[in-house]
């Protein structure tokens, strides 16, 4: 992503600052608010079946929370992280999507607003329309 993001106009601020805590957000996104939504999805996909898992979830839960609530403050009632959109938006929007199923990310409706901002920018269809070509066989 910010490989693309160096290379594409709107994707990352002119300003040096700025494009710093763009870059800061992708990296956030990645290795601060995903990995207890990964743990989520491991512990209702590969450890469902355990009798400890239904146990495990809350606290799993929890650490999702951990991360959410200090993101929902600094959104606050803004449209993007750092006013304009970036690629920063881009990561954390994409890693927060996969909280829609669990009904967390509906704790935060600052942040549900946030992940549909995200979701309805025309660039993001039109990505999610190519990878799910990628993915999707040929009719017929």
């Amino acid at each position: 992503m910010l490989h693309i993001a160096e290379r594409h106009a709107g994707l990352l601020p002119k300003d040096a600052n700025a494009r710093a805590r763009a870059v800061m957000w992708m990296f956030a996104a990645l290795n601060t608010v995903e990995p207890p939504i990964f743990e989520l999805t491991i512990a209702r996909i590969l450890e469902g079946d355990k009798s400890w898992a239904e146990a495990r979830l809350p606290l799993v839960k929890d650490r999702i929370r951990a991360r959410l609530e200090p993101l929902a403050a600094r959104l606050g009632d803004a449209e993007w992280l750092d006013g304009a959109f970036s690629a920063g938006d881009l990561m954390m929007v994409s890693v927060l999507i996969r909280l829609k199923i669990s009904g967390i990310l509906n704790e935060y409706p600052n942040l549900a607003g946030y992940v549909a901002r995200g979701e309805a920018r025309p660039a993001y269809s039109r990505a999610f329309a190519a990878q799910l070509a990628l993915y999707t066989p040929p009719a017929g």
